[in-house]
């Protein structure tokens, strides 16, 4: 045996160290990384018992942080500020003026029981959350209701049938020339 041998030895030793330290390293730095990632909580799963009656409709995820369409205030006996927020197909028709709404348009109106702001009188902020209702444009499904399937919910879960059955009726006598879309795009 050579002296070189030895040192070749050797340095193959160091060599596969030093590849099992940086294996480690990487190892601790992104296991825990890709085991949140792994177990990261996905959309919701929805049942059946969290759809609308009649429309199937569900509370979307993510609604919260979609684009704001406009506010509006409800006058007494819900005396509710209300907030309608619209997915991305719903906001590119309404900047397009697009008429009527292609399917996948998703609406939402949040609602909260109006009360006086504690810091500035004349100001009036969100009080207890009331109702969030949803419509979901599917021309194909929903054909019987102009195309809108519809949901209203109060804590999350839909309210009952009779309540469901009254959404198209209002819409269709209040909103037919806007493709049965109260809320227009605040300036």
């Amino acid at each position: 045996m050579t002296t070189a041998e030895p040192e070749k030895k050797k340095s193959r030793y160091t060599t596969i160290m030093v590849l099992t330290v940086v294996l480690l390293v990487v190892l601790l730095t992104c296991v825990p990384y890709l085991v949140t990632i792994a177990f990261a909580e996905g959309p919701a799963e929805q049942s059946a018992a969290d759809a609308s009656p009649i429309f199937g409709v569900t509370i979307p995820a993510g609604y919260k942080q979609w684009e704001l369409i406009a506010p509006a205030e409800e006058a007494a006996p819900l005396d509710e500020l209300r907030a309608v927020l619209g997915n991305q197909t719903a906001i590119d028709a309404y900047q397009a003026g697009k008429l009527p709404f292609p399917d996948g348009t998703i609406l939402v109106k949040r609602a909260w029981k109006r009360k006086q702001s504690p810091e500035f009188a004349s100001a009036t902020i969100p009080g207890a959350a009331t109702t969030v209702q949803v419509m979901v444009k599917d021309s194909r499904k929903y054909a019987a209701t102009g195309g809108w399937g519809f949901g209203r919910f109060i804590d999350g879960k839909p309210v009952d049938e009779a309540q469901h059955r009254t959404c198209f009726a209002c819409h269709n006598a209040r909103a037919r020339s806007r493709d049965y879309v109260f809320t227009r795009l605040a300036p």
